[in-house]
């Protein structure tokens, strides 16, 4: 019976898509562009190459430990009780971020709706940023995400399952009928100099200023189902190598069909940083005629965001629920109600911190970065983990072990190192300070526990504790092209944090131990069934 409940590839695939195809597609292209001119096209293939590496490191650790809520387990089991605290309170400052993000979004299209019944809407913006107005719109959608989930699980189910069409449909069309209205491949341009606009170094900012890695970054909900997968061993990997492939086609080409829609004559009148529109692809269609499909689009802005931000409330919640179990948060969080299953308290903590995170960072761009940046954080985790448990778990059994996960590894932290000082200064320093701000818990609860071992976790945290000072101090000192004081100039900030990377990483690997959580995760390892079995 146990069995017929799990999930399927195809359906791993199919909730996988449902989760990256957010309100990154309705803004990112926009965005991309805005930053990096028709370049911007590289940039998606760079987010996906980052997040692809990044990926390839989690699906061995998925394997091995296939349990739910694994990516804020597996620095724990390597590392210990601090590393593993700060993994997953990076990862869950990361998931509180997504509610509003996706409450901006429907309220940033909605803003413009053409029909004269909804005039009342149009006072949400002024000129890309939130009013008062559209700040209480903001909360009330993150309400109303909050409210469908603390009554109804069958609710949701229905709910997510109903947009799911809108998700995957939409933008498809949009590709077609965009590219029958108006094709101009002159946009592009005749030389390097009109293909990069504005040089090299924005082609990678875009990447996580525009929300680029926010687009991909949900390949996390396949690791995070673990024990809900059915052939754990060999769907992991399979459903994210699938997902994050399709997702990664649909985002090329959408970025190409808006470069191509655009008018070159209106590209002249305003330059690819001067385009401003309030809803990105519905302002689009309008101006290429298609007025039917900016209706459908303007309904599409409202319910796929609608529906993600419903979904992320549940995960965010059970997230900070499960935090609790580690005993470095108060108990009252991992309540879970009797009748319903659901941490309601968790739900409402985090419905609260969503709305003091609007007031900080005020629009959809703002959000995107802090997302991208405390997600990039927590990953820096897994390539050491990965390799630690290659030093001190050589006989764990790895349904999938990855023959080039000993250049994977310190590639991935590299990568995930660069997209961060991507996110320039000072949003990378914020969401440091954000992640910081978790460490009186920590150590609040581990004077309450008696300080078990507090000494190996800190000796072994060490690394990422010296590192998150360091990237801070590169966004600051970096060059200006990233927003720095150009003390150090751009290429030569890249060289400083590739060699950083390699030495911090070498840190972190060195410094891993066999503590309980170890002990525990060999116990959950013996439950993995290989092919040869």
């Amino acid at each position: 019976m146990k069995e017929q409940k799990k999930i399927g590839l195809f359906q791993i695939v199919m909730l996988a898509l449902g989760a990256l195809i957010g309100s990154g597609w309705l803004f990112g292209s926009w965005e991309a562009t805005k930053v990096a001119g028709p370049a911007a096209i590289i940039s998606w293939v760079i987010g996906a190459i980052v997040i692809g590496v990044i990926a390839y490191n989690y699906v061995e650790l998925g394997t091995m430990f296939p349990q739910s809520g694994g990516m804020s387990k597996y620095a724990q089991i390597t590392h210990g009780s601090l590393l593993g605290f700060m993994a997953a309170w990076a990862n869950w400052v990361s998931l509180i971020a997504l509610i509003p993000i996706e409450a901006i979004a429907a309220v940033q299209y909605m803003s413009s709706w053409p029909w004269s019944w909804a005039s009342w809407t149009h006072g949400f913006f002024n000129n890309t940023k939130l009013t008062v107005t559209g700040y209480v719109a903001v909360i009330i959608f993150i309400l109303i995400f909050t409210l469908l989930n603390y009554w109804s699980v069958n609710l949701l189910t229905r709910f997510t399952s109903f947009i799911s069409v809108f998700k995957i449909g939409i933008p498809v069309l949009v590709i077609v009928m965009f590219t029958m209205s108006g094709f101009h491949p002159e946009n592009y341009g005749q030389s390097i100099s009109e293909f990069m606009p504005y040089g090299t170094a924005p082609i990678f900012a875009a990447t996580t200023v525009a929300g680029i890695i926010f687009s991909f970054n949900a390949f996390q909900t396949v690791i995070n189902m673990g024990s809900e997968i059915k052939k754990p061993e060999r769907n992991i990997g399979l459903g994210i190598a699938i997902s994050l492939g399709i997702t990664t086609v649909l985002y090329v080409v959408l970025q190409s069909t808006y470069i191509t829609s655009l008018d070159p004559a209106f590209i002249a009148e305003h330059g690819w940083h001067g385009i401003n529109f309030q809803s990105p692809f519905a302002d689009l269609a309008t101006l290429l005629g298609l007025h039917w499909l900016s209706v459908l689009l303007y309904m599409d802005a409202f319910v796929s965001p609608f529906g993600t931000g419903v979904s992320f409330a549940a995960t965010a919640s059970r997230t900070l629920a499960a935090m609790v179990s580690n005993n470095h948060m108060p108990k009252f969080l991992g309540k879970i109600n009797d009748q319903y299953g659901i941490p309601r308290i968790a739900m409402a903590v985090n419905a609260i911190l969503s709305v003091i995170l609007v007031l900080i960072f005020p629009s959809w761009t703002a959000l995107a970065s802090v997302i991208s940046t405390s997600t990039l954080i927590a990953y820096l985790t897994g390539p050491v983990s990965v390799m630690s448990l290659r030093k001190d778990g050589k006989d764990l059994r790895r349904p999938f072990k990855g023959k080039l996960m000993p250049v994977m590894a310190p590639l991935a932290f590299i990568l995930a190192s660069l997209a961060t000082y991507w996110a320039m200064f000072p949003t990378t320093l914020e969401v440091i300070v954000v992640i910081i701000l978790g460490l009186p818990f920590y150590f609040f609860y581990e004077k309450k526990l008696g300080y078990p071992n507090t000494k190996k976790a800190f000796k072994s945290s060490a690394w990422m504790l010296a590192y998150l000072p360091f990237i801070s101090l590169i966004s600051y000192i970096g060059s200006h092209e990233f927003n720095g004081l150009n003390w150090i100039h751009y290429p030569w900030d890249f060289v400083v944090i590739i060699i950083a990377s390699l030495f911090f990483y070498n840190w972190g690997v060195r410094t891993s131990f066999q503590g309980r959580y170890f002990n525990e995760a060999v116990e959950l390892n013996k439950t993995v069934v290989l092919e040869d079995d």
